[in-house]
């Protein structure tokens, strides 16, 4: 038996993939939920000259205090590119410094006096962009979104 398909049926066929991942693919959902999210934030540290990315790096570095760039990275699963991007603005602004490590092929990073009163001075925007997020998603998706990083931090030992 030959089945024929028509023009309009092999169409539906190629589509059908496609539209799955449109619709379904997660990278996509979460790319599309971290841009919507990171203009809030943005939005609300720009009186700082700060975006969220420096924010996120400057807070693990207060939080690690001294620590190697290959922590921070990994810690915020960043490249190690993207972060030497904004090391480098950061540094230029004063709010972290590059200090010596163990050897001469190591640095270590640190927060600077101006980077910590930077991030005392930003938290109520923080906190605003925080319930505008948090709005944005709702309580529910919020709360998942923590489990998932606990989750993925305690199977990478972070």
């Amino acid at each position: 038996m030959v089945v024929k398909i028509t023009r309009k049926e092999a169409g539906k066929k190629e589509r059908a993939p496609i539209e799955r991942m449109a619709q379904e693919c997660i990278a996509v959902q979460l790319r599309t939920l971290t841009r919507a999210v990171t203009r809030i934030y943005n939005k609300a540290l720009r009186p700082y000259g700060m975006t969220v990315s420096q924010m996120n790096i400057l807070v693990a570095i207060s939080y690690l205090g001294e620590t190697r760039p290959q922590d921070v990275c990994r810690v915020l699963q960043l490249e190690k590119s993207t972060l030497s991007r904004d090391v480098e603005r950061m540094r230029a602004n004063g709010w972290i410094e590059n200090l010596p490590g163990n050897d001469a092929r190591t640095s270590m990073l640190r927060a600077t006096t101006t980077g910590k009163k930077l991030l005392e001075k930003i938290n109520p925007a923080w906190q605003q962009a925080q319930h505008e997020a948090e709005a944005l998603l709702g309580a529910e998706y919020s709360a998942s979104l923590s489990r998932a990083v606990a989750a993925l931090r305690s199977r990478e030992g972070s």
